[in-house]
Parts: structure tokens; C-alpha cells; sequence
């Protein structure tokens, strides 16, 4: 009789891939986890207890297949693995490395609630993919019949990369429209190379490309081309452009010199890793070295940019968070990494004023947690009296993001939004109040994560084919 390859979950630990030492990883933007050898991604795999109600698959917005691809990890049957995964997920890699695992399958993993320690899903994720792109096992989209209409997608982060997936391999022509110069969105100029390193995206993008799928960028829908253009030119559209907008600060002299965007300056600090030529980085206006660093807020954002600051050679990073650790909603995991490379966080702590312009100072005022609100969160009170002055030569600014107009902003005649500005669209199939519109990811659920807009993509896709396959029956009759 085989040997059990799993439930091993008693007899070995739970064990991460080895992370670089933090003096040495806080000097470069190479991502901080080694990569799982074969024997200890099956040793790890084998952890698994197969349980009949996988929490792990459940807590997974796109319900990935995750025992099935660990039981074929740890029988050494890796291709396996990789095709169930990539069968619900169009970019496993990327998930394996940004994924909050800690909230999403990991947090909710059986014998993590044993006591036991969860599985390394992440990075057995992380490895499996990996291991398919350097066998040659990933492949370039070939449908197996091309069809003659087309779909527009406005923006090349992963909810429409991944609905432009679907819809190649349906045969479907698909167009992706995108204003920055490089595809991937937020995958290549907002998360930080020590999450998520630029060539893991770009073989993506060059997978799609190769595909079949074409890219206009530098295209700014409403100024180079209008949305009514791109409507007349496709059979459908699919609105995939993210939330751009920064929350802005309140309080005396928020406008200063020296108070600046994440996005801002996380795009410049991206751009300068692909070798571009980036002005503002130069300057000093976005590049903290040499700097006390104050960044505001408390979401991975807020992450990528107090561990991007301590690369660069800022003299000190903090960050403010007006609630405590315990109710940060950014990852637990990237609070331990930032506080191993040397980033202070003071709780209960937010922003009253700003001091000097270019700023030189922030007046913090300290918080308490008061009663909770509707949804049982406490809410943070001001502690009277207890201001100081934080000196700063820089403070970035990441509160969150916010939808950008887009009827205003596209001249769009009849596009629902909602009271938050999001786009109004049908749940699971992303339909717009418009004929053929379609709409997926933050644009549509606000500011979210990576996967839950792989998600949208893929759901939405489907949608998008049936409303083809509608339109080709109309046609014939």
C-alpha cells in the first residue's frame, strides 16, 4: 500500500521559505523570500489535512482548488498542480506573492485553528508557478477558433489583464487601452519589487501579448481617444481602470512642499527600478534619501511605502495609524517586515497640522479607542493635550484611494455611479447601466485587492460572452 503523502500537519512544522536577514534586504528591492526547494515545498504541502470543507478554498475569492494542488505537490505531480491552479486563477504567481494569506486561506486554514500552524499555502502557490514558467509549461494563449468580434478593455491592471485572458483564449479579439506605458497597473507601478519583482509581471504581459491580445498605451481614455470611439470600435467594453484618486489630508498647511502621494511616489520609485528617466526622483521631491520619512496611514499602501522609503536611505521612517496594531487593516506580515528593516509605527497616532512649507514638522495628536460603531469597530477619540511635534522632510500620504469621475472625466452620457463614485454594476457579471458596458475591480467595489479584482475580470468575462454569443444569435435571425 502507497505511503500517505499527507496529513503530516502532527509530525512537521509549519516552515516559510527562508527570509533574507533585514540588514541586507533593506539596501536593495529584491523580494525578501527565498524560493521553496522541491523536497521542502512537498514536505510542506504534505501538511494538508485534506479536510471535507476546505475553509482554505472557501476564504479564497477566487476558490481556488488548494488541496487538490497541495495533495499533487507533495506526490511530486507539480504540472498537475500548476493546471488546477492556473484552471481558477490567471495569475497564481502574483497572488502567491501579494496575496494577504494571513486574512485570506492561510487565517482560515484548519489546522492553523488546531494550534498547528497553517499551511504555506502562499508560497507552495508561489512555487508551483514559478516552477511551470522555468519548465516551459506556461504557454501562449492559442484559441481553438478565433472569432470575428472584439472587446475594448480601458485599463491593464489585473482585473482587466485577466478578463482580456478569458476572453483570448475564447477566440474573442480584445483591444486593452491603458495611459501608462508599461501594462500591469498597480502590479507594475505600485507594489514595490521586494513584493513583487517586475519581471514576473512583465513575462505576464508578454504572455498576452503573444496571445493575441493587443495594447494601445499611453492612452488617456477622454484625451487621445474618447469612450464613445472605443464603444463604436468593439462589440463590447469592459471598464477596468482602478481607483487613482488620494484621499487627501486635512488640517493646517496639508498643501505644503514636501507632502506627497503614494502613488506618486511609488510610480517614481518603480520607474527608476525599470531604468527610466525619472525627474522627480532625481530632484529629491520623490525620493527619500537622506530624509525623516513620516508616511500616514495604515493599509498595505501605507507598507509598500515605509519599506520603499527605508530602501532609498531615508535617516528615518515612521508611520501614523490612528487606530492600534490590532485593527490595522493592512497585512500583519508586512508590519513584522517593515519593523524588522527598522520602520517605527506609533499607534494611535494621526495627523493635526502641518509645520512649515516645504514642510518641516507634524502636529500629531494621540487617540484612544473609544466605543465601537455600527459594525463593532472602536473608533478613535482624540486625547486632549497630548500633541507633539514630529519633525519630518518628508511626509507621504496614504489614506487610500478614491474613484476618479469617469462620466465627467469621459464625457459619458448615461454611466450609473454610485453614491461613492464607484461604477454601477451587476454583481458577478460587472453589467453597466450602458448596452455592452461592462465594469470589474476597485472602479466597481472600491479599493480592494489584487485577487478580488482577478476575480471581477474572470466573472465578468463570462458575462461578456454571453452577451456576445446574444448578440451573434440577434444578428442571425
Amino acid at each position: 500500500m502507497a505511503k500517505q503523502p499527507m496529513l503530516k500537519f502532527i509530525s512537521v512544522d509549519r516552515d516559510m521559505p527562508q527570509k533574507r536577514d533585514a540588514e541586507e534586504r533593506r539596501h536593495d528591492f529584491h523580494e525578501i523570500y527565498a524560493e521553496y526547494a522541491d523536497a521542502k515545498a512537498k514536505e510542506q504541502a504534505s501538511r494538508c489535512s485534506q479536510c471535507g470543507v476546505p475553509y482554505c478554498q472557501t476564504h479564497c475569492p477566487l476558490h481556488n482548488n488548494i488541496p487538490d494542488w497541495l495533495r499533487l505537490t507533495a506526490e511530486g505531480r507539480l504540472q498537475e498542480a500548476y493546471e488546477i491552479s492556473q484552471a481558477t486563477n490567471t495569475f497564481p504567481e502574483i497572488c502567491g506573492r501579494i496575496c494577504p494569506q494571513d486574512r485570506l486561506c492561510e487565517g482560515n486554514c484548519v489546522i492553523e485553528q488546531s494550534g498547528h500552524g497553517t499551511v504555506t499555502i502562499g508560497a507552495i502557490e508561489k512555487y508551483i508557478t514559478d516552477t511551470a514558467w522555468e519548465q516551459g509549461w506556461v504557454k501562449p494563449i492559442v484559441p481553438v477558433m478565433e472569432r470575428d468580434q472584439s472587446v475594448g478593455i480601458i485599463g491593464a491592471g489585473p482585473g482587466g489583464l485577466a478578463a482580456a485572458d478569458v476572453l483570448r483564449r475564447a477566440g474573442v479579439q480584445v483591444t486593452v487601452y491603458d495611459r501608462y506605458d508599461r501594462a500591469g497597473g498597480l502590479l507594475t507601478y505600485g507594489i514595490p519589487g521586494f513584493k513583487l519583482e517586475k519581471d514576473v509581471v512583465m513575462r505576464r504581459n508578454e504572455q498576452l501579448e503573444q496571445g493575441g491580445v493587443e495594447f494601445v498605451l499611453n492612452c488617456n481614455v477622454g484625451d487621445d481617444i474618447s469612450f464613445d470611439a472605443i464603444r463604436g470600435k468593439h462589440d463590447a467594453v469592459v471598464i477596468a481602470t482602478g481607483v487613482y484618486k488620494t484621499r487627501d489630508l486635512e488640517g493646517e498647511g496639508a498643501d505644503a512642499d514636501g507632502i506627497v502621494r503614494a502613488i506618486d511616489y511609488l510610480t517614481a520609485s518603480n520607474r527608476k527600478s525599470f531604468g527610466d528617466d525619472v525627474p522627480e526622483y532625481d530632484s529629491g521631491e520623490l525620493n527619500a534619501a537622506g530624509k525623516r520619512v513620516v508616511v500616514i496611514g495604515g493599509g498595505d499602501t501605507a507598507m509598500d511605502c515605509v519599506r520603499t522609503a527605508i530602501r532609498e536611505g531615508a535617516t528615518s521612517v515612521k508611520c501614523l495609524y490612528r487606530r492600534d496594531r490590532a485593527n490595522m487593516p493592512g497585512s500583519q506580515r508586512e508590519v513584522q517586515n517593515a519593523e524588522e528593516e527598522g520602520v517605527i509605527f506609533e499607534w494611535l497616532s494621526a495627523p493635526k497640522s502641518f509645520v512649515g512649507d516645504p514642510v518641516t514638522g507634524v502636529v500629531v495628536q494621540k487617540m484612544r479607542l473609544g466605543a465601537p460603531d455600527a459594525t463593532g469597530r472602536q473608533s478613535p477619540e482624540v486625547i486632549e493635550g497630548a500633541d507633539y511635534v514630529e519633525e519630518v522632510d518628508m511626509v507621504i500620504k496614504a489614506l487610500g484611494f478614491e474613484p476618479e469621475d469617469l462620466p465627467k472625466l469621459w464625457g459619458v452620457d448615461g454611466l450609473e455611479v454610485t453614491r461613492w463614485g464607484t461604477i454601477r454594476a451587476e454583481y458577478t457579471t460587472g453589467k453597466t447601466s450602458l448596452d455592452g458596458v461592462f465594469a470589474v475591480g476597485d472602479i466597481v467595489r472600491g479599493a480592494s485587492l489584487v485577487v478580488w479584482a482577478i476575480r471581477d475580470g474572470r466573472d465578468s468575462a463570462q458575462a461578456v460572452l454571453e452577451y456576445l454569443n446574444g448578440a451573434r444569435a440577434v444578428a442571425a435571425e
